[in-house]
C-alpha cells in the first residue's frame, strides 16, 4: 500500500466538503457529509446539505460511497521494535523448526550482519520447540542471531551472540539458546544499537504504516528494558517536528520511581510530555514464555509459575509518588497472581494518598489477560484503566490454542475478559502490542465480536469506541472532544474502502446486521468472513498523514 501524502493545506488552503459516503457521527446517525476547516471539523450533515452550502472555495472530495470515521488510536505500541519487525525475518508464518532455520540460512546468504527476525511461535509447530543455539549457528554460517518469540517476551539466539555478550552467565539464559528475563535484555541491546539517523528510519517507517492502517495517535510504551531512553526522545522529536505528517504519539516511559526526586527527573528529561510513568513497568512476563505469573501454575510446564518483578511495597510507592506528581502510573500485568500484587499494591497507595486521590490519577494497567476472583471490583474502586489486545485472543484463544496448551481450557476460556471488563464499566481501550499482533484496527474490533468465550463478545460499537474515543481518555487527552466527529471537533479521521454498512450486535439470537435507517444509529463495516475495510486516506487535525490514491 502506498503511503504516499499528498500536497494538502499549501495548494488549498480553504475548507475541503467531503460528499457522497458515510460518516459515522454521533451528531448525525445518517450523514453523508463533511465540512472539513482547517484543523476543525466545521459541519456535518445530508447530501442534500452538501449541495447548497458547496461553493468555489471549497475543495471537493467525493468519496464515492467510502466511509468516514473518527481514526483509531493503538493503545499499546513499540514503535522502534515494530519499524524493524517490518525489516526484519517475519517467522509468524514458519510451520516448523526447519522452515525457520531455512529462513535464517536464506538471510544469512543474501546480507551480512546479524541475522535478526521475529514472530515464532513453537506451539504451532510439530517439534513443539524452538530452534536451538547450534541450529542457528550451522544454518547461519556461524552467523549472529536473534529471533525473537510471538510476544517479544522472549528469543532464541545464537551460539555466536551468546558468546560475545556473554548470556551464559545471565539470568534467564537455557542452555538450549533460548533467553528470557536478564538474558534477553542483554542480547536484544546487543543487536538493537541503532545509529540515531537509522533510529529515526525505523521509527518514521513504523509511523507511516500505522497511519496507512487509519492510527491517527499510537501509545508509545517505552521502558529502560526495551530500550534507551534515547529511543523515546527520537521518537518524541520526530512526532512534533514540522508540519503534521505522521500519527501523533502518546509516550509512556515504564521505569520505577521510588522518590520524588527520580520522579521528577524523569519528568524533566521527557520535557514535560510524558502521559505516564506506565505502559511496560513489568509486573509479570507472558504467557507464551511461561513467565507471566499465574495462580496454579502451567499445565505444560510443572512446577513453574511464571515471575513477580516487582514487590507489593515497590509498586506501591510508585503508584504513590506518582499520584501526588500528577502523572499516570501504571504495569504491565498478564497473569492472575500478577493482578492480585498490583491490587495489593494499589490498595497500600490509597492507604498513603487516599482512594479518592489514587481514583483521580486515571492509572492504567496494560493487557490484564487474567481475572482473579474481585478484580473487577477493585479496578473500579480504583478508577483503573485497561489496555487490551483483542488479537491475542483471535491468534491464541480457542480450545486448541496455546493458551489451552498452557493453562488448559477452562482457565484459558476466561481469559481476555474485555466483554466482562466492558459490562461492568470498567474503561477499556484497545492496541496491537506491535509487533506482537498485526496493526490491524477492524481485524481487532472483529475479533472482540468472535471472541472464543460468547460471554466474552461486544458489540462491533462497543469495541469501535475503545479502539478510538476510549484510548485517547485513557491517555489522559484533555480534549474532550477527540475520538469523535461533530461540528466542532478536531479534524481526526480515516476513510475506508467497505463492502457493506451495518448496525451489529455481539448476539447470534438476535439479527447480526441490518441496514434499516430508522435504527438511528451510526453504521459500521459488517466484519464477517470478507474483506475487512481498507483504509483510503488519514487526516490529523486537517492535515492528510496518508493517503492511498483513491481520492485523488
Amino acid at each position: 500500500m502506498s503511503a504516499s501524502v499528498p500536497p494538502s493545506g499549501p495548494e488549498h488552503p480553504g475548507p475541503v466538503l467531503y460528499r457522497n459516503g458515510s460518516v459515522y457521527s454521533p451528531a448525525d446517525p445518517y450523514a453523508t457529509a463533511m465540512l472539513v476547516d482547517g484543523g476543525t471539523v466545521a459541519w456535518i450533515g445530508s447530501e442534500h446539505a452538501a449541495t447548497s452550502i458547496a461553493d468555489s472555495s471549497m475543495r471537493i472530495v467525493d468519496l464515492g460511497g467510502r466511509l468516514v470515521t473518527p481514526g483509531f488510536v493503538d493503545s499499546h505500541v513499540h514503535t522502534t521494535e515494530a519499524g524493524l519487525a517490518l525489516e526484519t525475518l517475519d517467522l509468524s508464518a514458519a510451520g516448523s523448526v526447519q522452515e525457520v532455520l531455512e529462513l535464517v540460512a536464506g538471510q544469512a546468504a543474501r546480507e551480512a550482519g546479524p541475522v535478526l527476525g521475529h514472530g515464532w511461535d513453537e506451539t504451532r509447530w510439530p517439534e513443539n520447540r524452538p530452534p536451538t543455539a547450534d541450529e542457528l549457528d550451522r544454518a547461519s554460517g556461524g552467523r549472529e542471531v536473534y529471533l525473537s518469540r510471538a510476544d517479544v517476551h522472549s528469543a532464541v539466539v545464537s551460539g555466536t551472540l551468546a558468546a560475545r555478550t556473554g548470556l551464559q552467565d545471565a539470568d534467564g539464559w537455557t542452555a538450549t539458546g533460548q533467553v528470557r528475563t536478564v538474558a534477553l535484555e542483554r542480547a536484544r541491546a546487543a543487536v538493537r544499537k541503532l545509529a540515531p539517523e537509522r533510529r529515526r528510519q525505523v521509527q518514521e517507517r513504523a509511523l507511516r504504516h500505522a497511519g496507512s492502517r487509519g492510527y491517527v495517535a499510537v501509545a508509545e510504551m517505552g521502558a529502560p528494558h526495551i530500550g534507551p531512553a534515547e529511543d523515546l526522545l527520537s521518537l518524541l522529536e520526530l512526532a512534533g517536528s514540522g508540519p503534521r505528517q505522521l500519527p501523533k504519539v502518546l509516550p509512556y516511559w515504564g521505569q520505577l520511581v521510588r522518590t520524588p526526586e527520580e520522579r521528577d527527573r524523569l519528568v524533566e528529561l521527557f520535557g514535560g510530555r510524558l502521559r505516564g510513568l506506565a505502559g511496560d513497568l513489568g509486573m509479570d512476563g507472558s504467557i507464551g514464555s511461561h513467565t507471566a505469573c499465574v495462580h496454579g501454575g502451567y499445565a505444560d510446564a510443572p512446577g513453574e509459575s511464571g515471575a513477580l518483578f516487582l514487590d507489593t511495597e515497590e509498586a506501591a510507592r510508585h503508584v504513590e509518588l506518582c499520584t501526588e506528581g500528577g502523572i499516570q502510573a501504571g504495569f504491565h500485568v498478564i497473569g492472575d497472581a500478577g493482578l492480585d500484587r498490583v491490587l495489593e499494591a494499589l490498595e497500600l497507595a490509597a492507604g498513603r494518598v487516599g482512594q479518592a486521590a489514587v481514583r483521580a490519577g486515571r492509572h492504567r494497567l496494560e493487557h490484564v489477560e487474567m481475572l482473579p476472583p474481585g478484580a473487577v471490583g477493585k479496578l473500579l474502586d480504583y478508577g483503573i484503566s485497561v489496555s487490551m489486545q483483542p488479537l491475542f485472543d483471535a491468534y491464541w484463544g480457542g480450545d486448541s490454542s496455546l493458551y489451552a496448551a498452557r493453562l488448559g481450557t477452562e482457565r484459558a476460556l476466561a481469559m481476555n475478559a474485555i466483554g466482562t471488563l466492558q459490562t461492568s464499566g470498567v474503561p477499556v481501550c484497545l492496541g496491537s502490542d506491535a509487533p506482537v499482533t498485526a496493526q490491524d484496527p477492524w481485524a481487532a474490533v472483529r475479533a472482540c465480536l468472535e471472541h472464543h468465550n460468547p460471554a466474552e463478545r461486544v458489540s462491533a460499537r462497543a469495541a469501535f469506541l475503545a479502539h478510538t474515543r476510549a484510548g485517547w481518555r485513557a491517555a489522559g487527552e484533555r480534549n474532550p472532544l477527540e475520538g469523535q466527529l461533530a461540528p466542532g471537533t478536531p479534524a481526526t479521521f480515516a476513510v475506508w474502502d467497505v463492502e457493506e454498512l451495518s448496525v451489529q450486535t455481539p448476539d447470534n439470537r438476535v439479527s447480526a446486521w441490518s441496514t434499516d435507517a430508522r435504527a438511528g444509529t451510526p453504521l459500521l463495516p459488517s466484519l464477517g468472513a470478507g474483506q475487512l475495510p481498507r483504509c483510503e486516506r488519514t487526516v490529523v487535525d486537517g492535515s492528510v498523514i496518508f493517503d492511498g490514491g483513491a481520492l485523488a
